[in-house]
């Protein structure tokens, strides 16, 4: 046990879950989709529908999606901000099955027009984990950089993938892979110790046998950041 198990996060309250947890959500929404976003469709599942907005949910959420962290005092005026910054957004209630009760379902758009679906939840100390982009299942937390990677399933490629990352010096914390069907695509989610700088994470998306590549930067991901080669 360390010493932010006990304290718990610095943050504006009231709840670690429902308001800590909840902004670091909206915050990686932000960073994977890799720039301001300009719309924001949020699905609230469990506690996180029924007692949420009395914790400061629904602020906390959106103060994410505008780039704030836990302890930003702006966090209660998280509405009147999304207005300044001209960020639509809405709440609704989703039946999701088997999730944990503090879920959310985020669809946002980004200046642009690219899309981005996530679902995370928030699972106690102001700790997060991500459970699908766009519909891929995956399970990581945020706690390192992260790539998500979409692959055909063929030989060599998640040799490739590593081979690579051994030469850049990165050392990788976890791994994890699944495929659909023999032959079909596959997805890999690797989390590193080290950061990985943009056009290493190019060099990575143009591999052959590569769908696409979404790479989250922890050590900046109060900032609009990350690449996206296309969705997921």
């Amino acid at each position: 046990m360390n010493i932010f198990d006990i304290l718990g996060p610095v943050m504006v309250g009231p709840s670690s879950s429902h308001t800590a947890g909840a902004a670091r959500i909206g915050s990686m929404a932000r960073t994977l989709l890799g720039e301001e976003p300009a719309e924001a469709k949020l699905h609230l599942y469990g506690s996180f529908a029924e007692s949420g907005p009395g914790h400061g949910t629904d602020r906390a959420l959106v103060a994410g999606l505008l780039g704030m962290k836990p302890d930003d005092l702006r966090i209660p005026n998280a509405f009147a901000e999304a207005e300044k910054a001209g960020l639509a957004y809405s709440f609704d209630v989703i039946d999701l099955r088997d999730a944990h009760p503090n879920t959310v379902v985020i669809d946002v758009t980004g200046r642009s027009g690219k899309t981005l679906q996530l679902q995370a939840a928030s699972v106690g100390g102001g700790r997060i984990r991500v459970d699908a982009i766009n519909g891929v299942e995956v399970n990581f937390t945020g706690e390192y950089n992260t790539l998500i990677i979409q692959n055909q399933d063929e030989n060599g490629v998640v040799a490739a993938v590593t081979t690579i990352l051994n030469q850049l010096r990165i050392n990788v914390a976890n791994m994890s892979l699944c495929r659909s069907k023999r032959g079909g695509k596959a997805l890999m989610v690797i989390e590193t110790d080290q950061h990985i700088k943009p056009h290493q994470v190019q060099f990575m998306a143009d591999l052959e046998g590569i769908l696409a590549v979404t790479y989250y930067d922890k050590e900046v991901e109060d900032d609009v950041s990350g690449f996206d080669e296309s969705n997921l």
